[in-house]
C-alpha cells in the first residue's frame, strides 16, 4: 500500500503524522508513505529527521487582520492545487491521511476529488477549519475527544485518542538526567508552551525563575520558542542560573520528559497525549487564542481525571511558585496524578488507526 500523509504547521498537527508513519512501517514494513507539507514550517525539518520523505505544498493560513500575505493567498491556493495534483497523480497512493493544518486541504481535497480514500485524524475537542471542511468527504475520522462528535459527521467517527511518539518511552531517568548534567536526587520541571512558546508562560517563569531556581532548588528545562528565546536571553541571563536549561526548542523530548516530575505547558492535545502516556503530572496554561476555547476542554479533562491542575494565564505569576511548592511538597500527590495520567493514556492510537486503514483497503480492494 502506498500512503500520502500530509499535516503542519505546529507539533500539534505534525508529531501525530509521524506516529501514523511509524505504525505503518512497523505493522505492515512493505508499505511506501510519502509526506506533503510546507518549507517554512516545522515538518520540513521533522519529518525528513524522522526518515520520510516529504514534497512541498505551498500554503498559508488567512490573517485576521488586513496583511500583504492575504493578497497572493488565492495564487498559493491555486498552486498548491496543482501541486497537490502533481504529488497525487506520480506518487499514485491508495489513501490519504490528514492530521489537520493548513496544508492537509488542498491534499485532502484533490485526493477525494481523484476517488482516493481520504482519512482525517483530529486532535482537538473542537476539530480545526481543515479537519471540518473536509470531513463530508472523508472516508473516516479518527478522535481523540468525545467532544468532537458535535461538529463532524457521527458516522464516519472512531474514538481512538491521539498518536504519540514511541520515542517518547526509550529514555531512563539516569539518561535523561546524565543528558541535561541534573541530579536524580532534586526535583525536575520542563515548561513548555507548544512548539512556538508560549508568552505568558514564559513571562511567568522569567518573573519567578529565582524563586524556582533558588529557593525551591528546582532543576529546570525550559523550552521558549525561537522567537522569545533572545529576550528571556536578555532579561535574567541563563548563565547564572547553574540548575537551568535554556532551549527555543528541545530536540530531545524523550529526555525531557524521563527527567521531569511536573510539567508546566499549554493544554494542545497532542502535549496532554503525551503527558499520559509519559505519566507526567502537569499544571496545564490555556491558551485563550485558540478557536472554540479547545485547550481549556483538554486541561478540564486533565484536572476531572486527576492528573493536572489548570492556570489561567492572569494567574500564573501570582499563583505558579505556590501550585509548584503544593505539588512538589506531596510525593504522594505527585504519584496520584502519575497513576492518573496513565489510566487516560490511549498508547495504541497509532497502531489502531493504522490497523483500520490497511484494513479498510485491503476489505475495499477485495470488493472491487
Amino acid at each position: 500500500m502506498k500512503y500520502l500523509i500530509t499535516g503542519g504547521g505546529t507539533g500539534g498537527h505534525v508529531y501525530p503524522a509521524i506516529a501514523i508513519a511509524d505504525a505503518i512501517k512497523e505493522l505492515y514494513p512493505d508499505s511506501k508513505i510519502l509526506f506533503a507539507g510546507t518549507r517554512s514550517k516545522m515538518e520540513w525539518i521533522a519529518v525528513p529527521k524522522a526518515g520520510y520523505e516529504i514534497q512541498p505544498i505551498t500554503i498559508s493560513g488567512l490573517h485576521r487582520n488586513f496583511n500583504v500575505s492575504n493578497i497572493i493567498l488565492p495564487f498559493k491556493l491555486m498552486l498548491s492545487l496543482w501541486q497537490s495534483r502533481s504529488i497525487i497523480r506520480s506518487f499514485k497512493p491508495d489513501a490519504v491521511i490528514c492530521t489537520g493544518g493548513y496544508v492537509s486541504g488542498p491534499i485532502g481535497w484533490v485526493a477525494s476529488l481523484s476517488g482516493i480514500p481520504v482519512f482525517l485524524q483530529e486532535q482537538n475537542s473542537f476539530p480545526g477549519w481543515t479537519t471540518r471542511k473536509l470531513a463530508p468527504k472523508a472516508t473516516m475520522i479518527f478522535t481523540a475527544f468525545e467532544g468532537a462528535r458535535k461538529y463532524l459527521p457521527v458516522s464516519k467517527i472512531m474514538l481512538c485518542g491521539n498518536p504519540t511518539r514511541k520515542e517518547l518511552h526509550t529514555s531512563t531517568g539516569n539518561e535523561a538526567h546524565k543528558y541535561f548534567g541534573f541530579s536524580s536526587e532534586k526535583k525536575t520541571l520542563l515548561v513548555l508552551g507548544g512548539s512556538g512558546g508560549a508568552k505568558a508562560i514564559n513571562d511567568a517563569i522569567a518573573a519567578n525563575i529565582k524563586e524556582l531556581h533558588d529557593t525551591l532548588d528546582l532543576q529546570i528545562i525550559w523550552q521558549s520558542g525561537s522567537r522569545y528565546l533572545e529576550t528571556i536571553n536578555e532579561v535574567i541571563n541563563p548563565d547564572s542560573y547553574q540548575n537551568l536549561r535554556l532551549y527555543s526548542f528541545v530536540d530531545h523530548m524523550t529526555h525531557a520528559y524521563s527527567a521531569a516530575d511536573v510539567v508546566i505547558s499549554r493544554s494542545g492535545a497532542s502535549i496532554c497525549s503525551e503527558l499520559m502516556v509519559t505519566g507526567k503530572p502537569s499544571i496545564m496554561v490555556p491558551s485563550p487564542n485558540v478557536a472554540g476555547d479547545h485547550q481549556t476542554s483538554n486541561a478540564r479533562a486533565m484536572v476531572d481525571g486527576g492528573a493536572a491542575s489548570m492556570l489561567q494565564d492572569h494567574e500564573l505569576n501570582s499563583r505558579l511558585v505556590a501550585e509548584l511548592r503544593l505539588l512538589l511538597s506531596n510525593d504522594e500527590k505527585l504519584k496520584d496524578m502519575k497513576n492518573a495520567a496513565l489510566e487516560m493514556a490511549k498508547p495504541q492510537a497509532a497502531n489502531e488507526i493504522a490497523t483500520h486503514i490497511h484494513e479498510m483497503l485491503h476489505q475495499s480492494k477485495r470488493l472491487n
